[in-house]
């Protein structure tokens, strides 16, 4: 289908897209990407008479170490974290999961910041975001804040976001030397959204697991953070008995919906067949 008629403004700073948006008000929608706002006003599901595009503001780019974090600027496309010698060296797993985003073409122009922001359940990005235990920089008219991405979806497309508000960046703290990580995706065919997917990050000392973080894609309407299977596998050796109960405790958060990726039972499955494998592979990365 075609979209409906808009209007299209391109700003060069985050103050007057944010003007922009107090202007215009709930008519207006801001333009990260556009491969998941593009798709819906397509099918009419989303029909804003304005679009913001935030392309234009060189402020909302880049990626840099600061002290023990790292900071993406929103606009900084999944190729960009692909490349990126900081997260190549600080935190692989971005560019892990960026590599099983979409395809070439769409990654070297959709942006880490359109992934978080609009609450889409299907998207890569929130779930890992919540894993790393980020958290989004948040620009208003009024004052910035910064939102905790545990804290920030309440359903699908419904988000802590106020509707005169953008996402301007991402900042994570850098795991410990030597962590181990995954990102671990099943998918119909490239470009498809995740059937099920998790995210693992881990470390070991002497043998046992330290620490543990294990977020879910596509099994509910958010993301989630799957506290109590992380719980479960830290002072373990993440032996087969251990990591057959965190699957357990990840299944049982999931409640997926059936659709053309298969039956809720069968996507609840595979996210714990997702889990397992992660957790093998983060733990084969990791050094004591």
């Amino acid at each position: 289908m075609i979209p409906g008629k808009f209007d299209y403004h391109r700003p060069n700073s985050v103050s007057e897209a944010i003007a922009l948006l107090q202007k215009l008000g709930q008519d207006a929608r801001p333009l990260a990407g556009g491969h998941s706002l593009i798709p819906l006003m397509k099918t009419r599901l989303a029909s804003p008479e304005h679009l913001i595009d935030l392309s234009g503001i060189t402020s909302l780019k880049g990626i840099r170490r600061e002290g023990d974090k790292v900071v993406i600027g929103a606009m900084t496309t999944q190729y960009e974290i692909i490349h990126s010698d900081v997260l190549i060296a600080n935190l692989p797993i971005l560019r892990e999961t960026s590599l099983q985003i979409a395809d070439p073409q769409i990654r070297y122009k959709g942006t880490i910041g359109g992934n978080v922001a609009n609450g889409d359940p299907g998207n890569d990005m929130p779930a890992l975001m919540q894993c790393l235990n980020a958290v989004y920089e948040v620009t208003g008219p009024q004052i910035a804040r910064s939102v905790p991405a545990r804290d920030f979806y309440n359903g699908a497309y419904d988000t802590a976001l106020h509707p005169e508000e953008i996402v301007t960046s991402i900042h994570i703290y850098v795991p410990a030397p030597g962590h181990g990580y995954a990102y671990e995706k099943l998918k119909r065919k490239i470009g498809d959204y995740a059937t099920a997917a998790a995210a693992v990050i881990l470390t070991m000392l002497n043998g046992k697991c330290a620490s543990a973080s294990v977020g879910l894609t596509n099994v509910s309407e958010t993301p989630l953070w799957a506290e109590e299977a992380a719980r479960i596998l830290v002072g373990s050796s993440l032996d087969k008995t251990t990591v057959a109960k965190a699957v357990m405790a990840a299944e049982a958060i999931a409640s997926p919906a059936s659709d053309m990726r298969g039956p809720a039972e069968y996507r609840t499955k595979m996210a714990g067949v997702m889990l397992r494998r992660a957790i093998e592979r983060a733990k084969s990365r990791a050094k004591s």
